[in-house]
């Protein structure tokens, strides 16, 4: 009798045992194959965002600064430059710009947190460029760095704010200034002294938006020539920061420098 109970409880042991390893095994077969299949999804949902130039259409330069003009006033002025291009490629093209965090990039407000460097519509338009043509050490060519200081040159040298959208903010005259500097403290702060507005007025919150409207306006017109492999600098000849004063630069040294510009040691010439 003992030893009948003995063998059935051991058969029923067995059985435990062989139904919790089988379903184990079907776990880990699943799981397995899950894993086979997951990442073909995500990379199907996502695209690779690593494969350049990424896919492009041309678009039509208004448009793109009339949305990033009303773009600013909901993530400033790095994000509504990233948006006033991708959210239109989205509709057009899809990945890999569905998938692509625009709204991350509002910290590039105010030249990055506030803190007054670049100014944030320069930041947003080199960030579009170089997604959409990729690094400079996979492109010979090097067109989306090409871009950007294309960018960064006409933003110096432009009575900014260019562009005025269709129904503005502010009704009245926005005054124009030329930065002679990409960044956003100079940009700004020249700005309000010919304004005589402060950071927190209505004025100049239009201003902004405007000039990111400008920018986007522009980078747009770039990468529509680059479509078309119509690419040519500007007329004025590219700025080289390296070459002109052995540092990495902006060109009017003098501005804050004053008549005490610190002379880089001369570079030395690599090795053959």
């Amino acid at each position: 009798m003992n030893q009948q109970k003995l063998s059935t409880q051991s058969e029923g042991l067995s059985r435990r045992q062989w139904l919790k390893g089988a379903g184990v095994l079907a776990s880990c077969a699943t799981m397995a194959n899950l894993g086979n299949v997951l990442p073909h999804a995500h990379a199907a949902t996502t695209g690779n965002m690593e494969q350049w130039p990424w896919p492009y259409v041309k678009l039509d330069p208004t448009t793109t600064a009339e949305l990033a003009y009303r773009e600013w006033y909901r993530i400033y002025c790095g994000g509504a430059v990233i948006s006033s291009v991708f959210t239109q490629l989205r509709e057009k093209v899809g990945e890999p710009y569905t998938s692509f965090p625009i709204d991350a990039f509002m910290f590039l407000e105010g030249g990055c947190a506030s803190w007054g460097t670049l100014c944030g519509s320069n930041a947003g338009a080199c960030i579009v460029a170089n997604l959409i043509l990729g690094p400079r050490l996979l492109d010979e060519e090097a067109m989306g760095h090409r871009i950007s200081t294309e960018i960064l040159e006409w933003y110096c040298n432009a009575s900014m704010p260019v562009f005025k959208p269709k129904q503005p903010r502010i009704k009245g005259e926005i005054p124009k200034t030329i930065a002679e500097s990409p960044l956003c403290h100079v940009s700004v702060g020249k700005w309000m002294a010919i304004s005589e507005k402060p950071i927190n007025s209505p004025e100049r919150k239009d201003r902004c938006a405007r000039t990111a409207a400008s920018v986007s306006y522009r980078l747009v017109e770039l990468l529509n020539s680059w479509k078309e492999d119509e690419f040519e600098f500007m007329e004025e000849g590219n700025f080289s920061p390296l070459s002109d004063h052995g540092i990495n630069a902006q060109p009017n040294c003098a501005e804050c420098h004053g008549g005490g510009v610190p002379e880089a040691p001369e570079m030395r010439k690599p090795k053959a």
